[in-house]
C-alpha cells in the first residue's frame, strides 16, 4: 500500500490537513437533472436542509455544484448557474463550520461564489473550459482541485476512449497544473482528481482505481469520486445478469455498497478525500479504510 503524503491547505478562513485521515467531501446538487438525486435539492431551502445534515454526518467539506456536468448534459450560462447557486451560499453563511467548494467551470461564476463564502474550487474540466479559473484561485488564494475530463460532458461517453488511459490522465493532468502554476496558483493550493466516469470506460475506471499509487507520484493531494457513478451501476447489473437479463443498470440509490468498494479501494490506493453523497455510510467506510492504510494512524 502507498505511503500517503500530508499537505496542508490554505483557505481563507482555516487551513486543512490532508493526509492523517481522508477527508469526506459531500456532495449537494442544486441541480434539476442531477444523475444521482433527479433535483431533490433544487430549491434552496432543500439545499439548506440537505448541507446541513452532510455536516451533521461528518463531511469535512460541503461541494456545491449548480451545473450538471453528467454525460449527456448540456451546459447552461453562468447567469442561471449563479441564479442556482447563490440563493444556497447565503442561506448557509453563518451555518456552516466545514469549508464549501464550489463545482463549476466558470471564472465568473468561481469569482463571485469566493466572494459569498466558498472557499475552494473544483474544476471539472481541468481549466480545459475557462483557463481563468485559475486566476481566480491565485488571486484568492483558495485551494484549486484539477479533474481530468476527457471530452465534454454531452459528449465524453461516446467512444473513442483513450488508449493508454494512465498516459491520458497523467499528461491531461500535468497540463491542468502547468496552466495553474502559469497563473500564479501555489503548487501546495493544488489537488488533482482522475476524473472517475468522465470521458473514461467501464474498464478504464477500474484501471485508475487499481493504478491511483501512480497518480500519487505527481506529487499532489489525490481527490477520488466514485459516489454512485454508472459503471457501478453496471458493474452491479452485471452481478445480476444470472436472474434477469434485462437489467443494463443499477439505478443510483441502489449503488451504496459498490461506492463503498470504491471508497475503500481509494484511500488504500492514497486518496486524500472522497467525493460522496451517502457521507454517514462513507465516513465509517474512511474510518476503517484509514486504518487499514496506516494502523497506529489513530
Amino acid at each position: 500500500m502507498p505511503f500517503r503524503k500530508i499537505y496542508r491547505l490554505h483557505l481563507p478562513a482555516r487551513s486543512l490537513t490532508l493526509g492523517k485521515r481522508t477527508l469526506i467531501m459531500g456532495v449537494l446538487n442544486v441541480t434539476p437533472d442531477s444523475f444521482s438525486d433527479g433535483g431533490k435539492f433544487f430549491a434552496p431551502d432543500h439545499a439548506l436542509k440537505r448541507a446541513l445534515a452532510l455536516q451533521q454526518s461528518g463531511a469535512d467539506i460541503l461541494d456545491i455544484g449548480a451545473e450538471s456536468t453528467r454525460p449527456g448534459s448540456a451546459a447552461i450560462s453562468a447567469a442561471e448557474e449563479l441564479r442556482r447557486l447563490l440563493p444556497v451560499l447565503q442561506a448557509l453563511r453563518g451555518k456552516m463550520k466545514i469549508p464549501i467548494s464550489v463545482d463549476t467551470r466558470k471564472a465568473g461564476v468561481a469569482e463571485i461564489a469566493i466572494g459569498a463564502g466558498a472557499e475552494i474550487i473544483n474544476d471539472v474540466s481541468g481549466l480545459n473550459h475557462d483557463p481563468r479559473i485559475a486566476e481566480v484561485a491565485a488571486l484568492r488564494r483558495v485551494p484549486l482541485i484539477l479533474m481530468h475530463m476527457r471530452g465534454e460532458p454531452r459528449t465524453m461517453q461516446k467512444p473513442p476512449f483513450a488508449r493508454n488511459v494512465m498516459k491520458d490522465v497523467t499528461q491531461g493532468l500535468q497540463a491542468s497544473i502547468k496552466k495553474a502554476r502559469k497563473a500564479g496558483v501555489a503548487n501546495s493550493q493544488i489537488i488533482i482528481d482522475p476524473g472517475i466516469g468522465f470521458g473514461k470506460s467501464f474498464q478504464q475506471n477500474y484501471e485508475l482505481l487499481q493504478r491511483l499509487p501512480e497518480l500519487g507520484k505527481l506529487g499532489y493531494p489525490l481527490l477520488v469520486g466514485t459516489s454512485r457513478k454508472g459503471f457501478l451501476g453496471r458493474t452491479l447489473a452485471l452481478a445480476k445478469r444470472g436472474a434477469s437479463r434485462q437489467i443494463k443498470s443499477v439505478p443510483p440509490e441502489g449503488r451504496i455498497w459498490a461506492t463503498a468498494a470504491t471508497v475503500t479501494a481509494s484511500i488504500l490506493g492514497g486518496a486524500h478525500i472522497v467525493r460522496v453523497h451517502d457521507v454517514a455510510e462513507m465516513a465509517q467506510v474512511a474510518s476503517v479504510a484509514d486504518l487499514l492504510l496506516d494502523p497506529s494512524s489513530k
